[in-house]
Parts: C-alpha cells; sequence; structure tokens
C-alpha cells in the first residue's frame, strides 16, 4: 500500500480517484468499474466501511495476505533466476565443474532475461482473463491470482514456450478456479493445476533433459534433474547403484543450497525456508501442514529405505532425508499445500492432510520410475481429499462430544 503522507502519493490519489464518475457502476465506463475498483483498492486503503452490526476491523485484508505470500517468493524467484544463469553456462561449457560465483552478475542477467517474460506472460495473461471474467459476470476481481500468477511460472522449466505459460494460466483460471465460482471457490491449486495441463499435454516440454538448461546447444549434454538422473541411472544400467551414483554426482548440500537443476523456483530448499519463516511469522502459511507434510515424506522415505534393499529398486535406497531436499518437495509443502483455499480447514484435519501428502509424494516418486516427481500429483489428490478430511474430523468431534454429554 502507498504511503499517504506523501505529497506525491496524495497527488495521485486525487487524480486516480477523480476518475471515479466515469468508472461508477452507471457511468460512461461502467462496464470496467471493477477492473477500476481493484487497481484502487490495491494501491490505496479501501473506502468502504461497516455501517450496522457487530464487526471487527483487520489491517490485514486478503490483497495484503496475498501480497505477503508474494514476498515470501521472491527469494525462490531470485534464487532462480541465478540458477537459470549458471545452468545455461554449464551447458554452453560442457563443464559440471564450473565454479557457482563465476560470472556472478552474466548468470544473473541471463536468468532475469529468461525468467522475467514467463512472469509478465502469467501475471498479463491471468489478469486479463480475470478482468474479463469480472466485467462479464459483474463480480469484484478476486485477489488470489496475486499469488498464482508468481506461482505459474516458478513452477515451470526455464525452456517452456511463453504461449505454453499463457496456455496453461487461461486453462487454470477458466477451468481450475472460474467454473467453480472464483477465488475461495476452486477445488484445485491453480498453479498446480496449470502444471498439470502442460505436463499431460504438453510432456516434452516439462520433462528430459534439455528443459531444465536455458538455451542449451551442446547435444548429448545432461542436464536432469536429481531425480530424472536417477531414473536414467536406474533405466539405463539396471546393474549400476542407482541411488549412490547420483548421490556423487549431487550431494545433499547441493540440493539444500539449490545447485542442482530444475525447475525455476524450486531448487532451492534454503530459499524455500525463508520464505517459509516470513509465511509463518506472519501467521499466513499454516506451520502445522508445512511440518505435517515434511514428517509424512520422511517416514515413508524411511519405510521404503528399510525394504528397499530386498526388492531391488534404486529409489527405494535413496535417503529418506534427501526426498526432502530435491525436486519440488520442500516449495509444495511450504508454498502449494498451504494454499487455505484448497488445503483441509481443521486443526487436526490439517495435519492429516499433511501425512497423506507427504506420503502419496514419496511414493508416487519411488513406485513410478516414469514419473519420478511425485509433489504435484500428489498435493492435487490432496486437493480433492480435503474436504473429506474435514468432514470426518468434524463428525470425529460431534460423535466426542454426544458421548461427554451422556456421560455428563
Amino acid at each position: 500500500m502507498l504511503n499517504l503522507k506523501d505529497k506525491n502519493v496524495k497527488f495521485l490519489e486525487k487524480k486516480i480517484k477523480g476518475l471515479e464518475p466515469v468508472f461508477a457502476k452507471d457511468g460512461k465506463l461502467g462496464k470496467l468499474h471493477y477492473v477500476y475498483d481493484s487497481l484502487v483498492t490495491f494501491m490505496f486503503t479501501p473506502a468502504e466501511t461497516t455501517k450496522k452490526g457487530t464487526h471487527i476491523r483487520d489491517g490485514v485484508d486478503l490483497k495484503r495476505t496475498m501480497f505477503t505470500v508474494v514476498l515470501a517468493l521472491i527469494p525462490a524467484l531470485l534464487f532462480g533466476m541465478y540458477n537459470t544463469g549458471h545452468w545455461h553456462m554449464v551447458a554452453e561449457s560442457g563443464n559440471m565443474s564450473l565454479p557457482y560465483w563465476e560470472d556472478f552478475g552474466a548468470k544473473i542477467i541471463y536468468g532475469l532475461i529468461q525468467v522475467l517474460p514467463m512472469v509478465v506472460v502469467s501475471y498479463g495473461v491471468g489478469l486479463g482473463v480475470e478482468f474479463i471474467f469480472c466485467t462479464i459476470k459483474g463480480h469484484p476481481i478476486n485477489e488470489g491470482f496475486l499469488v498464482s500468477g508468481m506461482l505459474i511460472p516458478l513452477i515451470m522449466p526455464v525452456e517452456v514456450p511463453l504461449w505454453m505459460v499463457a496456455t496453461a494460466t487461461i486453462f487454470a483460471v477458466v477451468i481450475g478456479k472460474e467454473v467453480f465460482g472464483g477465488t475461495g471457490m476452486n477445488i484445485l491449486n491453480v498453479a498446480l493445476t496449470a502444471r498439470a495441463f502442460l505436463f499431460f499435454a504438453y510432456p516434452t516440454s516439462m520433462s528430459g533433459d534439455k528443459v531444465w538448461m536455458g538455451g542449451q546447444e551442446a547435444d548429448g549434454f545432461s542436464g536432469a534433474t536429481f531425480l530424472g538422473d536417477a531414473a536414467s541411472l536406474i533405466s539405463d544400467s539396471p546393474t549400476v547403484d542407482g541411488a549412490a551414483g547420483i548421490m556423487e554426482k549431487f550431494t545433499a548440500a547441493d540440493a539444500f543450497f539449490g545447485m542442482v537443476p530444475g525447475s525455476i523456483g524450486e531448487t532451492s530448499v534454503l530459499a524455500c525456508l525463508i520464505g517459509a519463516a516470513l509465511l509463518i511469522i506472519t501467521g499466513v502459511g499454516s506451520l502445522r501442514i508445512m511440518l505435517s507434510f515434511t514428517l509424512g515424506g520422511l517416514a515413508m522415505g524411511y519405510i521404503f529405505n528399510l525394504i528397499g534393499p530386498g526388492l531391488g529398486n534404486e529409489y527405494m535406497q535413496i535417503p529418506s532425508y534427501m526426498h526432502l531436499l530435491v525436486g519440488g518437495f520442500a516449495f509444495g509443502a511450504i508454498f502449494m499445500a498451504t494454499d487455505p483455499v484448497t488445503a483441509a480447514q481443521t486443526a487436526s484435519g490439517k495435519i492429516w492432510y499433511g501425512v497423506f501428502g507427504g506420503i502419496l509424494a514419496v511414493m508416487i516418486r519411488v513406485l513410478n520410475p516414469a514419473y519420478p516427481e511425485g509433489v504435484m500429483l500428489a498435493i492435487l489428490f490432496m486437493n480433492v481429499m480435503a474436504p473429506l478430511i474435514d468432514h470426518y474430523v468434524i463428525q470425529i468431534n460431534i460423535s466426542r462430544r454426544l458421548k461427554r454429554l451422556k456421560t455428563a
């Protein structure tokens, strides 16, 4: 929100609000009333006041909540830009040992050129669809896309064409949200709906080696992710210890700091944890879901470690803690699973929702080598199950209270 004590800001506010009669519902541009209203209320404090009834005023409304999540995503975005530039230079040189600090500025600039257009397309197309729907249906613009617009490019490989980003965004907003009634009514996470659409509609653009390396021209250079590389070791050389081989190529420290190929914003667990700290401190993110999702994945990974040697599945031998560090596990647990609209709402339900989500994510990774990243499907499945989980939690509470009543 702009500082209204600044004279220039006051002048700007006066000029913008001076256009209000033109954009009033009965004004010359009345059809664009909600578009104008959304821009004004985003920049300045809304002028509406409660006239009657008991009410509580909170300084943090939905726009400010969404803006907090966007701020929490900034570390992942900035590191994603740098990581994009780094792996592009690795691909160009063919040197996997290229120092991370070498050509720091050039890597940032390249990443900015590659990633920023994806962010612009995501916001431009998504908000454009929102404006069209609010104009046709005559309702205020929902603020939910402030977060979805940032999440969509962050969970994409850098080599995804911009037209695919636009297509996936349109699909996610229209089919994933608007058909259910808009923000607050959707049953699936909007950003993950966009990724799922691209994954199944254009699989070659969402998987493989080269999609993770911006502008790669070096034929035969492997830029596979940790999980993708493990899959290739297992499928190409069944006699090779795939888990051990990939651990030699990417260490736990590499995965934690994000020094691995992957989707733009998902590689650095450290950047995700910085965002998580902001969400937890401000009360925007659910610590219950983050922790339970993590513990569920860790427990499932440990179980596979115990039974893996006898079954011959190399994925089962990947250390359980590595499942938390690689792929989109941390990003999904912090920014996707905690979506307040599609997650469970009850306190106990959030724990069960997170535990089962983490378990499913690791299960899909291990038991389906053709699809080594299971976080997306796990969270989408748990989105669908969330209302059922809340239903049973409420029913159990009701049964307990009835028993206490009979006892009393």
